[in-house]
């Protein structure tokens, strides 16, 4: 049994953070472990609290795991504390972590910054340096290179900027930005368009966070990373095309769709 990490925040009403990528990796067959960051009042519709764990506990999870069941692969989703991003970068560093794979989240799709000018600037010197793979959305990759993205064009310019910038593959995801659900993944070199059908569905509540946990869990089972994305593309749009309707916002994906015909869960 393949194992794989996830570092991020608790999201209550289970469709994104460590409850996402927990449902995404047991249906991706892999043992997920967690490290939280914060734990956050949220729902479909809004968030009204976020209460994050110290530097010293995180570190003291991160220990636990690494000493005793080692990860094949590592997630770190959203972190928005300075301190908290130095303790995951020192930890990953002293274990010698293995396919990490970050999602930078700092700009939502609204466009609304998500984490302070000084944590972005922490989270480009010690944690991008240390990934295997970062996925970031368009507003995202705009903001790691300074570029303004309008085109495919761009979009291949800005992966190949960022992955210059920090020695690793880079997955720009288009999404809402471009209109499309095309991906363009920049790796050793080469670039590689991933084409998505756009499914017509507003539920799409921990999208990122489940993208880059199935990604994870492919690189853990041994997959390259062309393969590692491609797999991770069919999942995400299987979820999606589930057509799962709860809450009364954007609600989570049916991350379970296709284990609906288990004789367990009879």
């Amino acid at each position: 049994m393949r194992t794989v990490l996830t570092i991020a925040g608790s999201d209550p009403s289970g469709g994104a953070g460590i409850q996402a990528d927990i449902k995404t990796m047991l249906a991706n067959g892999v043992y997920a472990m967690s490290a939280v960051t914060a734990l956050t009042a949220q729902n479909t519709t809004k968030v009204t609290g976020i209460m994050e764990v110290t530097p010293e506990f995180l570190g003291e999870q991160l220990d636990n795991v690494f000493t005793d069941i080692y990860p094949d692969a590592v997630k770190v989703g959203m972190v928005s504390s300075e301190a908290l991003i130095q303790k995951i970068a020192e930890k990953l560093t002293e274990y010698d972590a293995k396919n990490i794979v970050v999602d930078p989240v700092m700009v939502a799709s609204s466009g609304a910054k998500l984490i302070t000018d000084h944590a972005i600037e922490t989270l480009k010197k010690y944690l991008l340096p240390k990934a295997s793979l970062l996925t970031p959305n368009i507003l995202e990759a705009e903001a790691l290179t300074g570029m303004q993205i309008k085109t495919k064009e761009d979009m291949a310019a800005a992966a190949q900027s960022i992955c210059k910038k920090y020695s690793c593959a880079v997955l720009c995801k288009g999404g809402h930005q471009l209109n499309d659900a095309n991906d363009l993944l920049f790796c050793n070199n080469t670039y590689k368009w991933f084409y998505g059908k756009r499914i017509d569905n507003p539920n799409t509540h921990g999208t990122g966070c489940t993208l880059s946990s199935a990604i994870a869990s492919n690189l853990a089972k041994g997959h390259d990373m062309d393969m590692s994305v491609e797999l991770a593309k069919e999942y995400i749009s299987g979820a999606l095309g589930a057509m799962l309707n709860l809450g009364n916002g954007s609600g989570p994906m049916d991350h379970g769709f296709d284990l609906s015909g288990s004789k367990y869960l009879q």
